[in-house]
């Protein structure tokens, strides 16, 4: 039997045929990648609204408490078409600004602030593709700046108790969807829920007679204030199962009490909100006899918290927080844990830099407290 051989000529005309098909393939392939980019999509935000998404944003503006914080959590400023002007006014205590300095050269797209509407004329400007907005208490307002500006508005929450709240994982599955970056998403989901579990776990066991009484004061709640602000029904002291004395008031959230009452609850452990600390010691030396009835104070069981409620709660600060608040408590259930270093975890694990060194630098860090 003759073999049949192909020429040279024909090699050339195959290959270029093959090469034709390979370019073809891939060409479909990339148009079809970007069809599905720009493809339209619908959303559904926290607030319950259907907002139509015209394909994967490439530029946005986050507006209101905490909004920029959880996009600075997706490691991608590239997304900031324009920052508020309250974020770059007032950097302290946000770590997410300490880990993204380069924030402040982004265009101003409003004064930014609990008490200041969007400006709907300089977000225009900017050109973003979405605007992710917490200012909106209701779907009227999200729809009114949505109607201004003819941009996609989409709702975020932070919830009720903010750390550990199902809401912040809506929002970031919210963000993650929107911008194109639905696994880093699952995984910030994912690195939430693994930090309440490891909290939970250390912690459930231990029986309500082995663990002291504890409260905390001195809490930011528009502004800061002294040791008689306070929480009920607190996210941290939940977490590592606490007996939070101010339960007994039965009211949730953000509240001032009598200083009176805390010394006849006169809690075995004092934590007190880095931010607060000056307050209380302004307060003490008017005061002393106060604080030295306190059993807390006499035994030198008062600790301080980094603070974690600027422009909302600073989510990577509070479950630090909560993971200190745990190895005060309970220092046999997390005698693994240095506080220091698992700070510096968590920020890299959200923000992708260390900010402990930076927190400790303006408050203080974590350490015993002394009033005098």
């Amino acid at each position: 039997m003759k073999r049949k051989f192909i020429s040279q000529r024909q090699l050339i005309a195959l290959t270029l045929a093959a090469l034709f098909c390979l370019t073809f393939v891939f060409s479909g392939c990339s148009a079809q990648s970007s069809q599905n980019a720009s493809a339209k999509f619908t959303v559904t935000d926290t607030l319950g609204r259907q907002v139509e998404i015209n394909g994967t944003a490439k530029k946005v503006v986050a507006i209101g408490p905490g909004a920029l914080r959880l996009c600075c959590y997706f490691e991608n400023t590239d997304i900031f078409a324009g920052i508020e002007q309250m974020e770059i006014d007032s950097p302290t205590g946000r770590p997410y600004f300490y880990a993204n300095p380069s924030l402040a050269k982004l265009p101003v797209i409003g004064p930014g602030g609990p008490n200041n509407a969007p400006n709907p004329e300089q977000i225009l400007a900017v050109k973003p593709d979405v605007i992710f907005t917490t200012y909106a208490a209701d779907q009227a307002t999200a729809d009114n700046l949505q109607s201004k500006t003819s941009i996609p508005v989409v709702a975020l929450s932070y919830g009720q108790t903010s750390t550990f709240d199902p809401q912040v994982d809506a929002s970031l599955t919210l963000i993650g969807k929107i911008i194109g970056m639905d696994k880093r998403a699952e995984e910030l989901v994912g690195l939430m829920a693994q930090y309440k579990t490891d909290l939970d776990t250390r912690t459930k066991d231990v029986a309500d007679t082995q663990k002291p009484s504890a409260y905390v004061g001195g809490l930011g709640m528009k502004g800061v204030h002294g040791i008689e602000s306070t929480q009920g029904n607190y996210s941290l002291f939940n977490a590592v199962h606490a007996i939070n004395v101010v339960d007994e008031t039965g009211k949730t959230g953000s509240l001032m009490i009598d200083k009176e009452k805390l010394i006849s609850w006169d809690p075995d452990k004092i934590f007190l909100d880095g931010a607060g600390y000056a307050s209380v010691l302004e307060d003490y030396k008017k005061n002393p006899k106060f604080y030295q009835s306190l059993s807390a104070v006499k035994n030198g069981e008062l600790y301080a918290l980094l603070p974690y409620n600027y422009y909302t709660t600073n989510i990577d600060t509070s479950i630090t927080d909560a993971y200190y608040i745990g190895k005060v408590l309970y220092p046999e259930q997390f005698k693994d844990v240095d506080t220091e270093k698992k700070a510096d975890e968590i920020y890299q694990a959200l923000l992708g830099k260390d900010a402990y060194a930076q927190m400790a630098k303006d408050f203080g860090g974590f350490r015993k407290l002394e009033l005098k």
